[in-house]
């Protein structure tokens, strides 16, 4: 064997000896087992979300069985339900779902009926029925009490009774609704919005009812539709919604929570007000862009009037959609808030509540009623209360 070959075979054989005296590898230890990856649960098979009718009738309703109510309730609730039956036995129902007829018998039992046997006429006597899914919303109203003068002073501002100007006409689009007739082209167009107004649009007219100090409050004052006017000597006016210029109702309270200005859940009345009068130009812009400007009348006689022309009564009253509620019709509610739970009369209405299921409870004057009016937002299920028999076609499912 040549030199080199020896050379490299020796080098071989060094290396393979080099590499036996190495310790063998130690096998790798077995792979753990896959962690199971969670199933998540089946989506729960709710009912599709049906979007509502044009009124109560074309939404459908249910027949369901009657819910039991406390006897203070029901006492109050037949006290509101009396007091509309005047009306109730000849308004022209826009729900569809009743006419006068239908509640002339409940009226006339009712006139005559012994407060004790409340609970037992609004379960018997009654079909109580679910509008579309039945799930309800309900918010607060209250009758609030604002400083004022009868005269004008600086930073007051005026709180308006309606002006003449102000009919219902038909615009060029065909849209029949509040507005007023141009002098100069003698068509029908919108009626002044909230800034014009407040700038002075309906200026030395003779329209002030009275002036009031704080125009936050007269802005809040216009949302809970009545409240009183308290004067310097001690004097009260009481005033109430007369109309409303036809423009769009904007909720200022959802503008700051879209806009992230406001914490979740806390757009309620008071902490809207603090974040105007903290922010003073912003929040004037803000209730601004709510065009919606309410016109009102002086009162006499007891209470606030709702839209039934009736006094609505605290603890007793809501305001509802009169194309889904019959106004003047008894509404039972199962709130998550108990306070608002009950049974209610539909005596009312309100520029933001609007379709099926959606409520303005009242609560009357002072301090608690603004309270829990201010802070109320509630969900649950509604029922209304209807003359037995009365709407209750092919699409109301025992």
């Amino acid at each position: 064997m040549s030199r080199a070959l020896r050379a490299l075979a020796l080098s071989a054989f060094a290396l393979l000896s080099a590499c036996a005296s190495q310790p063998a590898p130690q096998p790798l230890p077995p792979a753990p087992a896959p962690m199971p990856v969670p199933v998540p649960p089946p989506a729960p098979n709710l009912p599709p979300v049906v979007p509502p009718g044009p009124d109560a009738r074309a939404t459908g309703m249910t027949l369901e069985q009657p819910q039991v109510m406390g006897a203070a309730e029901a006492e109050r609730a037949l006290g509101a339900f009396k007091a509309s039956c005047p009306v109730l036995v000849r308004r022209q129902d826009a729900s569809r779902l009743t006419n006068g007829a239908d509640w002339r018998p409940l009226c006339d039992e009712a006139a005559s009926l012994d407060p004790h046997f409340a609970p037992g006429f609004f379960y018997y006597r009654f079909d109580w029925v679910r509008i579309g899914d039945g799930r309800a919303f309900a918010t607060g109203y209250y009758e609030p009490e604002v400083a004022g003068s009868r005269v004008p002073l600086p930073g007051y501002a005026p709180l308006h009774a309606t002006p003449s100007d102000l009919v219902r006409c038909t615009r060029p689009d065909g849209k029949t609704g509040r507005g007023r007739i141009d002098p100069a082209s003698g068509q029908c167009g919108e009626y002044f919005s909230r800034a014009e107004i407040e700038d002075g649009a309906l200026a030395w007219r003779g329209l002030e009812l009275a002036w009031v100090a704080d125009p936050v409050e007269l802005f809040f004052l216009e949302i809970q539709g009545s409240g009183r006017v308290r004067f310097p000597d001690g004097s009260v006016m009481r005033v109430g919604y007369d109309s409303q210029n036809g423009r769009d109702y904007v909720a200022i309270g959802k503008l700051l929570r879209d806009r992230g200005l406001l914490p979740p859940g806390g757009a309620n009345m008071q902490s809207i007000k603090d974040w105007i009068r903290a922010n003073p130009d912003a929040g004037k812009a803000l209730m601004r862009e709510n065009l919606s400007y309410v016109f009102f009348k002086e009162l006499k006689g007891p209470g606030p009037l709702g839209a039934l022309g009736v006094a609505v009564m605290p603890n007793g009253t809501v305001a509802a959609d009169p194309n889904y509620v019959p106004l003047g019709a008894p509404v039972f509610l199962k709130l998550d808030r108990p306070q608002a739970s009950g049974l209610w009369v539909a005596q009312d209405t309100g520029g933001a509540i609007k379709g099926p299921n959606r409520f303005d409870t009242f609560w009357g004057a002072g301090p608690e009623a603004e309270a829990n009016a201010g802070g109320m937002s509630a969900s649950g299920q509604a029922w209304l209360l209807l003359p037995k028999g009365a709407g209750l076609g092919p699409q109301a499912r025992p």
